[in-house]
């Protein structure tokens, strides 16, 4: 039962794998990759027949020796040279063009899933769900290394792994003839009969092989899960390495210089003890492969050498047999010879696959109705959930009109900023309807800045060059950054740069460069001194007058209630013994 279940995983695995595989060649690039791949079939095909000429040529070359026959021996070094150099040119070309074909598949993989994983902020549900459901539906770690590592190490290992078992089972089929023909008969005698084996060698070649790989598989058989282990070990330092960059000013603050290491120390030990296992669980399978290997070079002459030594065959044919069972026994072999990259492509498939499942997942969870409207914003029937599954709000309407000035209020925890993710559409854990109004622009308390010249920073994520210099000046004035002017074609890295209250103008800055008739503002002024933050609220105030819009904002301070006229808040439901809250409109 357990080989069974073991097989009907491995049919489940490589259904998998050709899910993946498959999609490039069916792609928009279809004709280019299955011509690389045709091409690079016909040189290995090519290849293969050039491996049976040089069998038949070890015949000729080393009875010529034998005999001293110098003007055959001269024909065959001649002989060789040609087929040497055809030999060199195949190889050469297979190598190329399968570098070319891994170079295109990998690009287009990439863009694929760049594309699939910012569609839609999958990579923001993805990371908002990942540590909200342990298990096998666990949203993926680090999908930045699935898109950067593991699909380099699919691509390769998927085009290297097929040519090396199509150049496996091309030989056997090209040299089990050969070598049937050149074993003749092993008879011996058992209780008084005499018995005769046809095509001795290649019964021996089989069976030296499968004992090989029933062996290396008994060896090697824990490297797929600790080559998936490591993979996520090692990608899991790398990303807390990245960490602190990201809050390299916050940790020096703190000085939490000792504590990081003590916890990028402790995550490089996870990978190094799971490093340790697998150096050990490749010791083993070597140990064992190598054996194997060297065995394999004298067994042919050992089996051949009595019908040698009898006189039955030439120095020559022996020579060619021993060929001929190697290239038998390196095809039967290929198993046992690619086990350890079988194991990490294996281990690589597997976390492609689940990152795979997890965008389909994440794309079709889209249960909040979202819709454009000139009306205001309207919602009905709203009801947000946290990633551990319980209930933030239940069937809850909103209304804003034209006009309005909104103050969102409540606890912390009570789910404020919940509520705008879900108004701005993108809580993958909402349901019921939200219309609003098509220019509408939501501030985040920590806004995000690409690296890259000051005027991008600035438009984004629109073009700089929608605007002229002059508009986006006045910007920057209008937030209050006199200073940054003259620095509208600097490249910095802006979030790490300026000051949480810089960021937070540059912020506004693009709120008074875009203009929206509707803002949402979260926390937006809550790193500004109260008289910088009263002068951006005027301004702001005044901007979405002009415009007959509304402002929606999330705040504490007393001077930003100042500028609205309308309050909701989250309040605990008393009826209900875990943290769900309703809304009171006043």
């Amino acid at each position: 039962m357990s080989l069974l279940r073991k097989a009907a995983e491995f049919k489940a695995f490589l259904g998998r794998a050709w899910a993946l595989a498959l999609p490039y060649f069916q792609s928009e690039e279809k004709w280019k990759a299955r011509l690389l791949l045709a091409s690079i079939v016909a040189l290995n095909l090519a290849f293969v027949y050039t491996l049976v000429l040089f069998n038949e040529w070890n015949r000729f070359f080393y009875d010529a020796l034998q005999e001293k026959n110098y003007p055959v021996f001269i024909d065959q070094l001649i002989r060789y040279t040609v087929l040497a150099f055809i030999y060199i040119i195949i190889a050469v070309y297979r190598f190329y063009l399968t570098q070319h074909l891994e170079m295109r598949w990998r690009a287009w993989m990439t863009r694929h899933y760049l594309q699939r994983w910012l569609d839609h902020q999958v990579y923001y549900h993805l990371e908002l769900t990942r540590y909200a459901a342990p298990g096998p539906d666990q949203s993926p770690d680090n999908p930045d290394q699935r898109m950067q590592e593991d699909l380099k190490l699919f691509t390769t290992a998927t085009v290297g792994l097929s040519m090396g078992l199509l150049n496996a089972l091309v030989t056997l089929a090209s040299f089990v003839g050969i070598l049937w023909t050149l074993s003749g008969e092993f008879t011996f005698t058992w209780s008084g009969e005499e018995f005769a084996i046809p095509g001795f060698m290649l019964w021996v070649a089989i069976l030296y092989c499968a004992i090989g790989t029933v062996l290396t598989h008994y060896v090697g058989r824990r490297l797929i899960p600790l080559n998936y282990e490591q993979q996520r070990r090692e990608a899991d330092f790398r990303h807390n390495l990245i960490r602190v960059r990201e809050y390299s000013e916050a940790i020096a603050l703190d000085r939490g210089e000792r504590v990081e290491y003590q916890q990028l120390n402790l995550r490089f030990g996870h990978v190094l003890s799971n490093y340790v296992k697998l150096i050990d669980a490749q010791k083993r399978l070597t140990m064992f492969t190598a054996s194997f290997s060297q065995a394999s070079t004298v067994f042919p002459f050992i089996v051949a050498a009595p019908r040698f030594f009898s006189g039955a065959i030439q120095l020559g044919t022996m020579m060619q047999i021993a060929s001929a069972f190697n290239r038998v026994q390196d095809s039967l072999s290929w198993f046992i010879d690619n086990y350890d990259a079988l194991a990490a492509w294996r281990a690589t498939t597997d976390r492609l696959t689940h990152f795979e499942s997890a965008i389909r997942k994440a794309q079709q969870s889209t249960p909040l109705q979202h819709d454009a409207t000139t009306a205001g914003l309207q919602a009905s029937e709203l009801n947000l959930d946290l990633p551990t599954g319980s209930r933030l709000l239940a069937h809850t309407a909103l209304q804003v009109q034209p006009g309005d000035s909104i103050l969102l209020s409540g606890p912390s925890g009570s789910g404020k900023s919940t509520l705008f993710r879900a108004l701005a559409g993108i809580w993958p854990l909402a349901s019921g309807r939200v219309a609003l109004p098509a220019s509408s622009m939501f501030i985040p308390q920590r806004p995000y800045f690409p690296n890259a010249p000051l005027r991008d920073a600035l438009a984004y994520p629109e073009p700089a060059t929608k605007y002229d210099d002059e508009t986006l000046k006045q910007a920057l004035r209008d937030a209050l950054l006199p200073q940054l002017v003259d620095q509208l074609d600097v490249t910095d890295a802006w979030s790490q740069k300026l000051s949480g209250g810089e960021q937070q103008r540059l912020a506004l800055a693009r709120v008074f460069l875009k203009k929206p008739t509707w803002i949402f503002a979260d926390e937006a002024t809550s790193a500004l001194d109260e008289e910088a933050e009263k002068t951006l609220y005027s301004k702001l105030m005044a901007m979405v007058k002009a415009s007959n819009g509304a402002i929606v904002s999330i705040a504490h301070r007393q001077t930003v209630a100042t500028f609205h006229s309308l309050r909701w808040t989250l309040e605990k439901r008393s009826d209900e013994t875990v943290a769900m809250f309703r809304l009171r409109q006043a």
